[in-house]
């Protein structure tokens, strides 16, 4: 029987958890009451995920948002104390990888992403401490084209930024909340950036740096990694795995 501690042993080696100086706890941050037949990966570690993982009686929950994140208070009061309340009670372990799952080479945020999206020649860069990818699209598309791809590969329009007449055929993307990284997408020679949000000045910076940009959503650009890692571990374990794709806008 898997339990919490040897499901964490092999996602840490797997993810190489060990090079990343992240934001929060990577691993198992709360251990459950039984062994793991069933798990359920999300997004995020809310309630609703932890209250629809109970319903179906899973034994752990695996997501890339987690919680105890720098800089926030460590009491467990109002949000905080109700989402771990209801998982205690529940008996499942809550296990979270944040930049590990990102950056992972083959089943990671970005890797998944560009394949989601049909890119080519995709390739990891530098820049961003290793989370900033690169690539071609299979055939070359106006702003508004690509911005119609996207939605429809993600079930979900993008904010788009138009600044480009010719057609597109080189972008970098990083998932997630990464516009800070677009001046070091714009170095990569590209000619779009793709993240998950957008801030006030990365309107500004994409006109400037003559570079299309593409807001896809948070939520919407991070779903395939915790997917591929919940079907890896199910297939090294022999457990059951099902996602749980609870919709967020942002």
């Amino acid at each position: 029987m898997l339990s919490a501690a040897e499901l964490q042993s092999y996602c840490d080696r797997l993810l190489a958890t060990e090079e990343f100086d992240d934001f929060c706890p990577n691993g198992l941050q709360v251990a459950g009451e039984r062994p793991i037949r069933y798990l359920i990966s999300g997004v995020t570690a809310s309630l609703a995920l932890i209250e629809a993982a109970a319903a179906q009686e899973a034994d752990a929950i695996l997501v890339h948002h987690g919680w105890f994140w720098k800089g926030e208070s460590p009491r467990l009061v109002g949000i905080k104390g109700h989402r771990i309340r209801a998982l205690v009670r529940s008996g499942m372990s809550l296990l979270a990888y944040h930049l590990p799952l990102d950056a992972h080479p083959e089943i990671g945020n970005n890797r998944s992403l560009g394949e989601k999206l049909g890119f080519r020649a995709m390739e990891a860069t530098k820049a961003g401490g290793g989370l900033l990818w690169k690539g071609m699209l299979a055939t070359p598309l106006t702003g508004r084209a690509l911005a119609r791809q996207i939605g429809t590969r993600l079930d979900r329009m993008p904010l788009h930024i138009e600044v480009r007449e010719e057609p597109i055929a080189s972008i970098a993307w990083c998932t997630g909340a990464a516009q800070h990284l677009i001046e070091e997408a714009a170095a990569q020679g590209v000619q779009a950036y793709l993240s998950g949000e957008i801030a006030e000045q990365t309107v500004h910076q994409a006109r400037e740096l003559g570079l299309d940009y593409f807001a896809a959503g948070h939520h919407a650009t991070e779903r395939y990694g915790v997917q591929r890692l919940g079907e890896r571990i199910a297939a090294a374990f022999e457990i059951r795995h099902s996602f749980l794709d609870l919709d967020n806008p942002a």
